[in-house]
């Protein structure tokens, strides 16, 4: 089975997400040199998020809507949408989603396939984040800065933008997009352990969940 095929179009209680805690995991590889110097080498070349949703969970129906939604995935087998409290747009967190927020590229003419991207920095040396889960009800597209309508473009199931044949960007144009955006996950644990006495005590329960790639 494919991961895609894997995926529930379905999202993690959002009262739970918004509690959680967590982030992005790098994997480099860092090595000393006899001179005292360091020669240091990136693993993976997108980063790879962690979570505890645990931290969210404030009451027992908290407790018992994840209790559901796990079994509703099979524990790990499926992953879903999480809603990452700390990094969920194109912009800034108190901002609102413009079409002129990430730049996916330029067109030729006839590339009429953009993917998303989030832009982590500046200059040549930004890191492209790759968005495959954003919520399209919010997703806005530009092309040199004039907003393309709702019928002009779609997005498939990978997250990427695919423009009408009538539509296809010109030669130079540049294509931007704003979004707000959901992570692909799953549980990072075959087990859930629960116990309502520990949880009445104020003891937080473990529910790790890792970040997929699609």
């Amino acid at each position: 089975m494919s991961e895609l095929a894997s995926f529930h179009e379905v999202r993690f209680p959002l009262a739970v997400s918004f509690g959680a805690t967590g982030g992005p995991e790098r994997r480099n590889e860092i090595v000393s040199l006899t001179s005292g110097r360091e020669k240091r080498n990136a693993r993976f070349s997108q980063s790879r998020r962690h979570y505890d949703a645990g931290t969210g969970v404030r009451t027992l129906e908290d407790l018992h809507d994840v209790l559901v939604f796990f079994e509703a995935r099979r524990g790990s087998l499926h992953a879903f949408r999480f809603r990452d409290p700390f990094d969920m747009k194109s912009c800034r967190p108190e901002e609102t989603p413009s079409p002129q927020d990430q730049v996916l590229g330029r067109g030729d003419g006839t590339t009429s396939r953009f993917k998303l991207v989030k832009r982590y920095g500046t200059g040549e040396d930004a890191y492209e984040r790759l968005i495959s889960k954003p919520v399209a009800s919010t997703l806005k597209v530009a092309v040199d800065g004039v907003e393309v309508a709702s019928a002009d473009f779609s997005l498939d199931a990978s997250g990427e933008i695919v423009f009408a044949p009538d539509a296809v960007p010109a030669q130079n144009a540049e294509v931007t997009a704003g979004y707000e955006f959901d992570v692909p996950v799953r549980f990072d644990s075959e087990r859930m352990s629960m116990s309502l006495t520990a949880f009445k005590a104020g003891q937080i329960p473990s529910i790790p969940l890792v970040e997929v790639l699609l």
